[in-house]
């Protein structure tokens, strides 16, 4: 097999151009949403399903309260999120993934991304979130809850209020955390105290107005280069 000349381009080299424009248009559109809250749970839920009813109630009294409703632009959570959102005085975001299957943009979104890469799309969810809510989910939503949790402990994002709603969907989850990771070391014992767990809207809320009571929405300097470097 012949070794690749000096100077040709590969298909994949042009890639970063598609992936430049995503993260161009991200900032552009979203530069002036916050405060904001990410809202992350399942696409399988329906309609009559109390945990898409309770994220409705959750975006729409976070949307009276000020903030901006992130989600994923999707149907179940997602869509349950921006319909609460959009019902309010403030934006409703859907982030929106090109997926092979599961994914549909809901119709309650004032603003509309699409991505194709994932990764890109994560870093919109971060880079202008004043807080995170986890609603039930699966595997998309655990690599959202691992990310952001990774990113603050390690201090490469600002420490936000990460709020796990349902404490009995979670509680298993979270006796693993202490009962595996805090015993075998590989996370520390007040990595626990990184999220929160409640059980309705006004909680969530509550939660975020008391966090910022005490520590303010501007954040340090030094939260402010590491927001830079996401």
């Amino acid at each position: 097999m012949d070794k690749m000349k000096d100077g040709v381009h590969t298909p994949e080299s042009w890639k970063i151009f598609q992936i430049m424009a995503e993260f161009v248009e991200g900032y552009e559109k979203l530069s002036n949403i916050k405060p904001s809250v990410s809202i992350f749970g399942s696409a399988r839920f329906k309609p009559d399903n109390p945990y898409y009813k309770l994220t409705e109630d959750i975006a729409y009294k976070l949307s009276e309260a000020g903030f901006s409703v992130v989600t994923g632009g999707g149907p179940g959570i997602m869509e349950a999120g921006n319909k609460g959102a959009f019902a309010g005085p403030s934006p409703s975001v859907g982030l929106n993934i090109e997926l092979p299957h599961e994914q549909s943009g809901n119709p309650h979104q004032d603003i509309s991304l699409t991505f194709r890469h994932f990764f890109s799309r994560k870093v919109m969810f971060v880079k202008y979130a004043t807080a995170y809510v986890v609603l039930p989910g699966g595997f998309g939503t655990l690599d959202e809850l691992a990310e952001i949790l990774t990113l603050v402990q390690t201090g490469k994002s600002a420490k936000i209020p990460i709020i796990l709603v349902g404490s009995e969907f979670w509680k298993g989850l979270i006796q693993w955390f202490k009962d595996s990771l805090v015993e075998n070391g590989t996370i520390n014992p007040n990595d626990i105290d990184l999220f929160s767990v409640v059980d309705d809207a006004d909680e969530v809320v509550k939660e975020i107005f008391e966090y910022y009571e005490q520590s303010g929405f501007t954040p340090s300097e030094e939260e402010q280069e590491a927001l830079l470097l996401l």
